[in-house]
């Protein structure tokens, strides 16, 4: 293993120039160059929408929120994750506390454990719940899976006007917000586009004197799929980019700052240490690698008195494992350990980040800010290497200053030989880069990851036939007439086909799943297509033992991260809900049960496995034809293979029944995996058949959104046959 070590130069960012009528807190000189262009933008009927590319830590929070603190201007935040969004009204609430404006702002939170929950407390419907919190909210914090099904009428009760929502939203706010853009994939990037051309054909925006909806994407690297396809909407599209316009600069020096021409220039980020560790490409090289070197994170706390440290890894069970080994080693010392992970209760995820070292996944490297000088963290790819990275150096540190900021980037050993070795290397060791250049080597140099375009013209259009169907519907028929059709060509021309041609293949995924269920209602395939992140069909319920807090144990996680790194034992449901009554009783908390209403099993999480544990999924029939069909099918009969575990008979037996959205390819996982370019955490897994349940398998195989997803691609591995549908 090697490492390779560099220094990155810290960050300066523009002021703006006096901005005249600009109200701002007392001892505030002005705004960053960004945030005064982000506001000028918001007040220009002409254009629709802002994107901001600001760096990580220069502050694109007050750029989207500093109209508000000057007149009366509603807003709604849309946060990816729930840690984000906390940690957003947090700031939120901290800017009104500064800005003091005259009209303050009211902010309310909305995740859907809160929603749940306060329909039960209130005796409410969701809709009813919905509506109340955003009728007393001129700031509302949420998340955008809850925007998208609030504009699909997934709230609202039968019978009741599919708008009653989303026409409420549209009256009584300004601005919609979408922070962190990119990490939404090409579905939620559809889905936005449709919701927001939605908006748009609905809301007056088309008229005149009808006041202006504005949209807003904070997002230091966005998808130019969006602005592309944006732009062939109509909408008037300005992108605020501080670093295409020289306003960051890269001072190492007192001397070279005092050169920038102002005092006010802000410092975003410090200058960081950074050591490349190469590493096996396996999946528990960093695991490895991190017990052998615990002696240098013990070092570093108490080497560096105050310090504050995180380990970011792409794994939730190797977090689960690694935080107990460092809490033994740590705590004797009088440094505390914490995690905060999809699997962490939630209050360990709100307090973990009071820790001096802290565990986490991608829950906390999605824009939460917190106060690190040391920083360990994997990555899957560019994207995802520059987010962990950008954690680091935003603060001097609480109590006292921090004496140095340092980052481990675990990477693989071929990606560290392609950045140091060879005859004409990217970086070389020593050395001092600006950001700017190293963020685009990596870029460069990094694994490339698909991004899945071909999921705009071949499903995104799905969505746009539902809600022009439902701009039909009896309630709202004749107020909408000219806003459908308009809706419905503007739709036509971003995903570039015909809901003509789209309703026919709906109508034919109807009738497959009609002759394969006998009968049962829905669309299972049209379903996934209209979700926001796809339906979780492998879901189940654990109740997890490992959790200190007992409000906290009831947790849901999908099968085939089950089978290979826990250790379970089976419950029925009846048991589970049992278990979850007699706790809400004992605490006196309310625990959200909508997230149990479709899991595949119940189960108690035992433990967390040392070691990866193989299995496969099998299908009882004959996978050739169907791996030949080359598109989404829906299949009943799939069952796992996995001879030690005890409970796999049962688990089959809920397993085999359930019919499966999913794209079976004629190929290994790992040969997909590697031809198509797939992200890391792609779900798709190894499948035999009848023929072939004692070899490798020779197949692979997605679930829902990700067989979608797969569809777009699958063409790559044709020689010949297969139909695209749509044109």
């Amino acid at each position: 293993m090697s490492d390779y070590t560099i220094t990155l130069k810290p960050i300066y960012s523009a002021p703006a120039d006096p901005i005249p009528g600009l109200k701002l807190p007392q001892d505030w000189v002005t705004v960053a160059w960004h945030q005064a262009a982000t506001l000028e933008a918001l007040q220009n009927p002409e254009i629709d929408v802002v994107i901001n590319t600001a760096m990580t830590g220069d502050g694109k929070s007050l750029a989207a929120y500093l109209r508000t603190f000057q007149e009366y201007y509603c807003a709604i935040g849309l946060y990816p994750t729930n840690e984000l969004a906390r940690d957003q009204e947090n700031q939120i609430r901290q800017y009104i506390a500064a800005f003091q404006p005259e009209h303050e702002p009211r902010i309310n939170r909305l995740s859907g454990a809160e929603l749940e929950i306060y329909a039960e407390t209130e005796a409410l419907n969701k809709a009813a719940a919905i509506a109340t919190r955003t009728g007393q909210s001129e700031i509302l914090v949420t998340n955008p899976d809850i925007f998208h099904y609030i504009y699909r009428g997934a709230y609202v009760l039968k019978g009741d006007s599919p708008d009653k929502l989303w026409n409420r939203i549209d009256r009584n706010f300004d601005l919609f917000i979408f922070d962190e853009f990119h990490v939404a994939g090409a579905p939620q990037i559809a889905s936005i586009l449709n919701t927001l051309l939605l908006i748009r054909y609905t809301s007056g925006l088309q008229r005149r004197n009808a006041p202006a909806k504005k949209f807003l994407f904070l997002s230091a690297t966005p998808d130019e799929q969006l602005i592309k396809r944006l732009e062939a909407a109509g909408f008037r599209c300005k992108v605020i980019d501080p670093l295409r316009e020289s306003k960051y600069q890269f001072p190492e020096t007192i001397e070279e700052r005092n050169k920038l021409g102002s005092e006010h220039w802000r410092q975003i980020a410090r200058s960081i240490t950074l050591h490349i560790q190469a590493i096996e490409p396996n999946p528990k090289a960093s695991e490895t690698w991190l017990k052998e070197a615990a002696h240098l994170i013990l070092a570093q706390f108490q080497e560096h008195p105050g310090s504050k440290g995180a380990i970011i890894l792409n794994s939730i069970a190797a977090v689960k494992r690694l935080t107990p080994f460092f809490a033994e080693l740590l705590q004797p010392h009088g440094f505390t350990v914490s995690e905060n992970t999809g699997l962490s209760g939630k209050s360990d995820r709100e307090t973990s980040l009071l820790a001096d070292l802290i565990l986490g996944t991608s829950t906390i490297d999605i824009g939460v800010d917190f106060k690190i000088n040391f920083l360990i963290f994997e990555s899957s790819d560019a994207g995802n290497f520059i987010q962990r990275l950008g954690r680091l150096g935003r603060h001097d540190g609480d109590k006292q200053p921090f004496d140095g900021f340092t980052a481990y980037a675990l990477v693989p050993n071929f990606l560290a030989e392609r950045l140091f070795e060879g005859d004409s290397p990217s970086l070389e060791a020593g050395k001092t880069y600006d950001r700017p250049f190293f963020h685009e080597t990596i870029r460069t140099q990094y694994r490339r990851i698909n991004d899945f375009r071909g999921y705009y013209k071949r499903w995104g259009a799905v969505q746009s036939f539902q809600l022009a169907y439902d701009l039909n519907d009896r309630t709202i028929r004749q107020q909408y007439a000219e806003s459908r059709q308009q809706f419905q060509k503007a739709c036509e021309t971003v995903f570039e086909t015909s809901l003509k041609k789209v309703r026919g293949h709906i109508r034919g995924w109807w009738e497959d799943w009609q002759r394969l269920s006998s009968g049962k209602p829905g669309n299972p395939i049209a379903n996934d297509a209209c979700s926001f992140r796809g339906s979780s069909p492998l879901q189940c319920g654990l109740y997890d033992l490992t959790e200190s807090n007992e409000s906290d144990r009831f947790k849901t996680y999908d099968l085939p991260g089950i089978l290979g790194n826990l250790e379970i034992e089976m419950l029925t449901k009846a048991e589970f809900m049992r278990m979850l009554e007699a706790v809400e009783q004992r605490s006196g908390q309310a625990i959200p049960k909508g997230r149990f209403a479709h899991c595949l099993a119940f189960m108690k999480l035992k433990a967390y496995r040392e070691e990866r544990v193989n299995w496969k999924f099998v299908y009882s029939g004959d996978l050739q034809a169907i791996s030949h069909a080359w598109k989404v099918q829906v299949l009943t009969g799939i069952e796992i293979w996995q001879p030690e575990n005890r409970w796999a008979s049962e688990i089959n037996q809920k397993l085999r029944q359930e019919g499966l959205v999913c794209y079976v390819l004629p190929r290994s996982v790992q040969e997909v995996r590697q031809r198509l370019m797939l992200p890391i955490h792609f779900q798709i897994y190894p499948i035999a058949d009848q023929y072939s349940l004692h070899d490798a398998p020779p197949y692979a195989i997605a679930f829902g959104q990700s067989a979608l997803l797969l569809d777009t691609l699958a063409y790559q591995f044709k020689s010949n046959g297969g139909a695209i549908w749509i044109a």
